[in-house]
């Protein structure tokens, strides 16, 4: 199954990774994210990418986003709503609010904004229906030692992740939800190193290749809309998330 697809983040790391996957697939998509140059290059490595530069926090570039995926595309069968922030580790006692807020606005506003968009489109568009695939984290679990805003923020992920699957049965559009750990990307190649374990130890962690969670992403998109992956963890077999803590 191939589509129209809709990237939010998609010029690095994890939505580079499954932008390439599902392009390779045939999937036509539209690639999301602030940096216009980032994404110049990432959509300048297949024919089937093509950039839009936008901030998922601000309301009116993520509908611009959206009616630019339809004037050209003519349609949206997926989003993945990728984008996301990932806030400097810290003691909830030193964090400031607004760097909490910020978190939040990213991670949740950023992702409904860029949900709500997709939903009104795939709502009104013949065939109807679509798939809505959101990058919770494995903090959507089971948190990290001084990660507070994004372990919120992710586990606000997830009661979005399943409010949206309830209301899209009327209109034929699937929700799921992946939760990654450790997969090798700029913004967690910090663990490999060594990373901040429950008991306050400073320890290396084990990584996955990338291209396992993006394979990951293209099979929950590649499935019919009677089926749909509800959540999925994806994750290095050996990192210390189950028993953490």
């Amino acid at each position: 199954m191939s589509g129209i697809a809709v990237i939010t983040g998609g010029g690095t790391g994890i939505g580079r990774a499954v932008a390439l996957k599902l392009a390779a697939q045939g999937w036509r998509v539209m690639l999301a994210g602030r940096r216009a140059d980032v994404l110049a290059e990432t959509a300048g490595l297949h024919p089937n990418l093509a950039p839009f530069t936008a901030d998922v926090t601000v309301e009116a570039e993520v509908e611009a986003l959206f009616g630019h995926a339809v004037a050209r595309l003519g349609r949206v069968d997926l989003l993945f709503n990728n984008a996301g922030s990932f806030p400097k580790a810290m003691p909830v006692e030193e964090m400031p609010a607004e760097t909490f807020r910020a978190a939040l606005e990213v991670n949740v506003t950023g992702m409904f904004l860029a949900a709500r968009a997709a939903f009104r489109v795939m709502a009104a568009q013949a065939p109807r229906g679509g798939r809505i695939i959101n990058n919770g984290s494995v903090s959507a679990q089971v948190p990290r030692p001084f990660a507070l805003a994004y372990t919120v923020s992710k586990h606000a992920v997830t009661g979005l992740t399943k409010a949206l699957s309830l209301e899209g049965r009327a209109h034929d559009i699937a929700c799921g939800q992946i939760d990654i750990g450790n997969a090798a990307t700029d913004l967690s190649a910090g663990f490999a190193a060594g990373a901040r374990q429950a008991d306050g130890r400073m320890a290396p962690e084990p990584m996955m290749d990338l291209e396992h969670a993006a394979s990951a992403v293209l099979h929950m998109a590649s499935l019919p809309l009677e089926a749909n992956v509800a959540f999925m963890t994806v994750m290095a077999t050996k990192m210390p998330l189950v028993g953490r803590g």
